[in-house]
């Protein structure tokens, strides 16, 4: 399947500037989340209110990661170039409608990945750079080269990568990785699928058109949303776990009980009455659930 040609600029509109043409390279929505369940994890980590020393640290964590995760985004739009630019989501990327060329983006993600694990390296531990790096080695070669275009359960293991900032967060400030982050990472791992492919569901004549083996493409409408059913189930499940172990208390539990019954409602009406409106609205409650619950997570670390 021959790529579709690049998107031209109308003659009235000017091209957006360099700078945000690398920007939008970066996913700037996706990193900011990648970056705040970084964060997550990082102040769980630390007992009670952080130390001036330790509020440097996050913020250099931060900003470490937020480099690495960019530089995966933007290969992944190296990778993908042919691909963006056949689904109407994505075709306005920069390497898409061609306005970025290939040598420069790949200069661009090495850049960003090199002084990003550079500053985690030097300022953080060792621990979680390899950790870093490890993720965008996960994501932008194993999930976007490998998985992606082989498997309709690219996301489902591919989320590991996805699942990683709590980890990264949590090895920045102790340099380990306790059982507390793979609680967190469990969540996201669980969260994904489900959260994917609801927006997979409305967006399936693009994925189609786009050639990758997405679940709604090679099993269909009906099945792909009895996974999204059965993975909110197994999600309420993860999701009361902070509460078992002992890291949170009945604020988190509360908050996630209630999440967790709209996600499943939002899941079984899915299942039961499919509509592109309803999915849609699936997938944008999927984004305030992990919020929500990251962040009770956060408010009952300080508060109990």
């Amino acid at each position: 399947m021959n790529p579709a040609t690049p998107a031209v600029h109308p003659p009235s509109a000017a091209p957006p500037s360099r700078v945000r043409q690398f920007y939008a390279l970066t996913k700037p929505r996706v990193v900011q989340l990648i970056v705040f369940c970084a964060l997550i994890g990082m102040v769980l980590a630390v007992p009670g209110a952080p130390t001036w020393a330790e509020v440097q640290r996050a913020v250099v964590a931060c900003f470490g990661i937020w480099l690495v995760a960019g530089a995966a985004a933007a290969f992944n739009c190296l990778v993908e170039k042919g691909i963006d630019a056949r689904m109407r989501r994505t075709a306005w990327r920069p390497t898409a409608r061609g306005e970025l060329g290939d040598g420069q983006t790949l200069l661009f993600s090495g850049l960003l990945c090199a002084v990003g694990s550079a500053i985690l390296y030097v300022w953080i531990n060792p621990l979680t750079m390899w950790l870093t790096f490890a993720t965008f080695v996960g994501y932008a070669v194993i999930y976007t080269v490998i998985l992606k275009p082989m498997t309709p359960q690219n996301i489902v293991i591919g989320g590991a990568s996805g699942a990683m900032p709590p980890v990264l967060g949590w090895a920045a400030m102790t340099g380990d990785v306790g059982p507390e982050a793979l609680i967190l990472f469990l969540i996201i791992f669980l969260w994904t699928p489900p959260h994917f492919w609801a927006l997979a569901l409305y967006r399936v004549e693009d994925y189609r058109k786009s050639g990758l083996p997405m679940l709604p493409v090679t099993h269909g409408n009906e099945f792909t949303r009895l996974q999204v059913l059965l993975y909110t189930f197994v999600l309420f499940a993860g999701c009361l776990m902070p509460f078992a172990y002992g890291m949170s208390s009945w604020l988190y539990l509360v908050v996630a009980i209630v999440l967790s019954i709209g996600f499943c409602g939002y899941a079984f009406a899915l299942w039961r009455h499919y509509s592109d409106g309803l999915a849609r609205r699936t997938f944008r409650f999927s984004l305030i659930h992990l919020s929500v619950l990251f962040a009770a997570l956060l408010v009952d670390h300080y508060l109990f």
